[in-house]
Order: structure tokens, then C-alpha cells, then sequence
């Protein structure tokens, strides 16, 4: 039976999509057949394809289950901003029924093991009544948390796991992604969160660029998920 997880994080640039982008490279090497969706993007540039977000080809090359590009991002936006005012401006609506139905039917490609991807942290409005983390709630998804390793990251942490529970999802696990390659006591945060947050602790990814995934890759342990 496929499992699916709905990644979100403690705030915009907390590392979702590097981290996601571990998480699915981890399960390819165990054999799993992997995908993910960004459902919803912000930010565009243009290519010979049309225009493209760079989390959603990202996620599109780490996982092995070939998708068209439609079906990872089917609802893209120009300018980097928050999608319903990005939607507004561009006189476009997005639903939570919509998303569901897009993911959904992207889901029924063969598959073991999925990643749905959020914009942004946990509670971004995608119109004036729902938020995106409406989509995890409504397709019944398990959360992992992204933790933006920073100065803050702690409250911001968990102000996010409370909102998760009192949404009704199921926290199955988080990763502490040091975004600060100076943040001061960083070990300490860590210990601080593993003491407050009750779910497992997927990894501790240590800061690294972009081209220094092995680290991150080998950073993760994601036997809790039971995969």
C-alpha cells in the first residue's frame, strides 16, 4: 500500500524542498518507487517548456517515477508572493477540492512511497475560507515538519506542531535543516526541540549547498515512517 505524507515547514526558505528532495533520494535507494507534488508554486521562470517552478523540477529529478510536469505543479503562479494574492491578482481561484482532485489523480500513478509538498509554512491561505494546510487535513495526510534551523526556530516550531494537532493531522516526524550555517548553540535547539516535540526526529541535517545532498541524504533515518 502506497504511503503519502504531506511536507510542510516552519517558515518559507526552512529547506522543504532540499530536505523532500533527500527524503525521496533515501527511499530510492532502498528500491522504493518514489514521487512528490507541489501542488502549489510560486515563482516561475521561463523555458523552452513554458514556465517552470524550480521546486517542483527539483522534486521532479530526485524522485523516479516519471510525472509530467503538470501533474507535480498543476497550479503555478508568476510572482514569488503568497498564492492567494498572487491568485488574486491574477483573477484566478484555488480550492482545496481542486487541489485534492489534481492530487489524487496524480497519486493513482503506481507508486510506494509519496511526498506532498506545501508553499510556504503550515498555515498559508490559498483564498479567503482555506488555508493549504486544508489539503492535508481533507486528503487525511501524516505531516513531517521541516525545521528551519535559526534564531526563532524553536517558538516558531512549536506554534506550527500545535496548529498541526489542533488541525486534526498526524505529526509522523520532523527534521531539523540548519538553514544558519552561523546559528549560535545550534545543538542545544536541537536537543530543545527532540525534549518538546513529541514525534520522532527524522534527522539533523547539518547546513550544506545545494550540491552537498549526499550530506543531507546521509543525515536522515526514515524507518520511523515504516516505509
Amino acid at each position: 500500500m502506497p504511503r503519502t505524507f504531506f511536507v510542510t515547514g516552519t517558515d518559507t526558505d526552512a529547506g522543504k524542498t532540499f530536505v523532500t528532495c533527500a527524503m525521496l533520494q533515501v527511499a530510492n535507494k532502498q528500491g522504493l518507487k518514489t514521487l512528490a507534488l507541489k501542488p502549489v508554486a510560486a515563482g516561475s521562470d521561463d523555458t523552452p517548456d513554458g514556465p517552470r517552478n524550480d521546486d517542483a523540477l527539483n522534486l521532479m529529478s530526485a524522485m523516479n517515477v516519471e510525472l509530467g510536469y503538470s501533474q507535480v505543479n498543476p497550479v503555478l503562479f508568476e510572482p514569488p508572493v503568497a498564492p492567494h494574492i498572487a491568485a488574486q491578482e491574477e483573477g484566478r481561484r484555488v480550492t482545496v477540492d481542486r487541489l485534492t482532485g489534481f492530487c489524487r489523480g496524480a497519486l493513482m500513478t503506481r507508486h510506494d512511497l509519496s511526498f506532498i509538498e506545501g508553499a510556504g509554512g503550515w498555515r498559508v491561505p490559498l483564498n479567503d475560507r482555506e488555508m493549504l494546510a486544508d489539503l492535508a487535513r481533507e486528503m487525511n495526510l501524516p505531516v513531517i515538519l521541516v525545521v528551519g534551523m535559526k534564531l526563532g526556530c524553536i517558538s516558531h516550531s512549536l506554534l506550527t506542531v500545535e496548529s498541526i494537532l489542533q488541525s486534526g493531522c498526524h505529526l509522523a516526524g520532523w527534521v531539523a535543516n540548519q538553514i544558519d550555517p552561523n546559528m549560535s548553540r545550534f545543538q542545544e535547539n536541537v536537543e530543545t526541540l527532540k525534549r518538546s516535540i513529541n514525534a520522532p526526529c527524522l534527522g539533523v541535517v547539518p547546513w550544506c549547498s545545494d550540491d552537498q545532498q549526499t550530506d543531507a541524504i546521509a543525515s536522515l533515518d526514515l524507518s520511523h515512517l515504516n516505509i
